[in-house]
């Protein structure tokens, strides 16, 4: 499923989320402008190894320099190509909007940032032993998808189903899409861990993001500053009602 646009209105310009896209195009168009052994050597930097951190006698012998934990940020500006960054920055794009409107500009890099390091994190406890770069926002990504759903599970998204060659179009609520989401990368990643095959995708570090997404939320959330979000006594969202053929 690829969703287009959701049906939840923005209230202010989404300056951070576009800074951080930005800074992910940039990143990007560096890491092509590189030769493919420069490229495995950035990624190998500024990605996250987790052998690099749990078994230092290794990443020694290996070449890595000392860091002070760097990587784990850095990894979050990195894509290793075109299809990666594009469905990164659209999902980021499309959801992240209104979870700034709510965390505001500063708090929600904090926000992002935080759900990138508990992705990360996850994905180390089930690859300790991994000597592959980890790169990508996408567990940032699902931290941010993860919040949208706590504040607007009854929000719908126009989403594409291709079928074949016929494409499909639904406006599907945000819980039901987002959720298929979730329980897809859950399963991929059991899968991915019963096989004991490195299949190149950090299953559990886009399932560690959405989590956190969904816990920290209420920690970044403004009172007050929620003006579309559910709300659980009128089983609607507040103050009115979203008018859904306005934005469909």
């Amino acid at each position: 499923m690829i969703p287009l646009r959701d049906n939840v209105p923005r209230v202010t310009m989404p300056v951070a989320v576009m800074a951080i896209i930005a800074i992910n195009v940039l990143a990007f168009m560096y890491s092509k402008s590189l030769d493919f052994r420069e490229m495995v050597y950035l990624y190998h930097l500024f990605g996250v190894v987790p052998a690099r951190f749990f078994e230092p006698e290794w990443a020694l012998w290996a070449g890595y320099p000392q860091t002070i934990g760097w990587p784990f940020v850095t990894y979050m500006f990195l894509h290793s190509g075109w299809m990666h960054i594009i469905l990164n920055m659209w999902m980021l794009w499309l959801f992240g909007d209104n979870i700034e409107d709510v965390t505001g500009h500063w708090q929600f890099v904090v926000f992002y940032l935080t759900c990138g390091l508990a992705a990360v994190a996850l994905h180390m406890v089930f690859e300790q032993a991994s000597s592959l770069p980890i790169i990508g926002a996408s567990g940032a990504v699902g931290g941010v998808m993860g919040a949208y759903v706590m504040l607007y599970p009854h929000g719908r998204v126009l989403t594409l189903v291709p079928i074949i060659i016929i494409p499909l179009i639904l406006r599907v609520p945000s819980y039901l899409f987002l959720g298929i989401w979730f329980l897809s990368q859950v399963v991929s990643g059991l899968m991915s861990s019963k096989m004991q095959a490195a299949s190149g995708v950090a299953w559990w570090a886009h399932v560690g993001g959405f989590l956190a997404g969904m816990i920290l939320i209420h920690l970044f959330r403004r009172p007050g500053h929620c003006r579309y979000c559910f709300n659980p006594t009128t089983a609607d969202y507040e103050p009115e009602e979203l008018e859904e053929d306005n934005r469909f």
